[in-house]
């Protein structure tokens, strides 16, 4: 977002946020044991902080740029939740059929990755299908993906290992960038794994494909005025098939990179997603639709997310884990409240037929 861009409400916001820091950190320092405890947090921010902070960022974000794509389209999906839950069960299940001792391939964390993206393509494919052919409403096909992906991914489980949970199957190692890597203090931002990897190559390679390409014209016509692509003589309905295949796609990439960084599924309660598909969405629309920007708000809640965790672990602060592990969800809303207005692309959620 350029500076001349930014509305007075952010500015508002930007304010808010850094005089409320600076009260907390004078507040902090003035209370009996307030040094103590501002001294704890600062040492949190480390670059094995910000690494766990990456890697707690790529299913956000992935989802959020699945989501722009979909939405660019004129494809309201709202279903990036489940199309998540998909990815990361698939990889995980994928990955521990093919390290059976009766299967003749090892287990392999990339063909995990893509049994997942295959998968969650597939379902995504589905979707497209029932709100284009049939022009079910978009909304409900989005939540319908997101209830039968929560229902029916421990029911697999249950089926395949006996037990909501899988057991620890083959998972992503870290990729040591040379020499970098072991620079004392920070080398532990260099050791990253591959699905951040992908991360940091997929949100320059989004921004380009939809703002330096033709199909990325197409796909922004497709979602503001439909009706003049196809009097150009371009099928709408491929171009919203292609952004919608795409956001299955992305979001099987984040399903199965949550999935395969810890090695396991978890299937209890709303499953190991656990609403990262949401945060997705509100990420993009922070962005603005802009991959950059999804990615910079799918990080400041990973790396809340991150800080919430870290906090739990110093003794000297004796608040509640529940109240601290809300701080991320809190933060979020503050932004959305303060956030400029996001113009949504003007045809996105209507159906189009060319016999219009």
């Amino acid at each position: 977002m350029s500076a001349s861009t930014i509305t007075g409400r952010q500015r508002l916001a930007l304010g808010a946020v850094v005089s409320g820091l600076f009260v907390l950190a004078v507040a902090l320092l003035l209370v009996d044991g307030g040094r103590e405890i501002a001294v704890d947090v600062a040492g949190v921010f480390t670059a094995s902080y910000l690494g766990s902070a990456l890697r707690l960022t790529v299913p956000i974000a992935f989802a959020a740029m699945g989501g722009i794509f979909a939405e660019k389209s004129g494809v309201i999906n709202i279903g990036l939740e489940g199309l998540l839950i998909i990815g990361a069960l698939s990889a995980i299940a994928t990955n521990y059929a093919l390290g059976l001792e009766s299967t003749p391939i090892d287990a392999n964390p990339w063909l995990a990755l893509l049994a997942a993206v295959l998968a969650s393509a597939f379902v995504a494919f589905l979707f497209a299908a029932v709100c284009i052919e049939f022009k079910a409403d978009q909304i409900i096909a989005g939540l319908a993906v997101w209830l039968i992906a929560l229902g029916a991914a421990p029911f697999v489980s249950v089926i395949i290992w006996g037990q909501r949970n899988s057991p620890r199957v083959g998972m992503f190692s870290s990729i040591s960038i040379p020499g970098l890597s072991a620079l004392p203090g920070i080398g532990a931002i260099f050791s990253i794994t591959p699905p951040v990897l992908l991360l940091l190559l997929a949100v320059p390679f989004s921004w380009f494909l939809l703002n330096r390409t033709t199909f990325g014209m197409r796909l922004e016509a497709s979602g503001e005025d439909p009706k003049s692509l196809d009097t150009a003589g371009v099928d709408v309905r491929k171009v919203r098939y292609a952004g919608v295949i795409l956001s299955g796609i992305y979001c099987g990439i984040g399903g199965a990179g949550l999935a395969l960084n810890t090695g396991t599924f978890v299937g209890t309660g709303d499953t190991m997603i656990d609403g990262r598909g949401w945060i997705g969405l509100t990420a993009y629309l922070i962005g603005n639709y802009n991959p950059v920007g999804a990615f910079l708000a799918s990080f400041l809640f990973a790396g809340l997310d991150a800080l919430q965790l870290e906090l739990q672990q110093i003794s000297t602060i004796t608040i509640s884990s529940t109240l601290v592990g809300i701080v991320p969800y809190v933060a979020v809303l503050v932004v959305l409240t303060f956030v400029g207005r996001t113009r949504m692309p003007s045809a996105a959620g209507e159906h189009y037929d060319s016999d219009e």
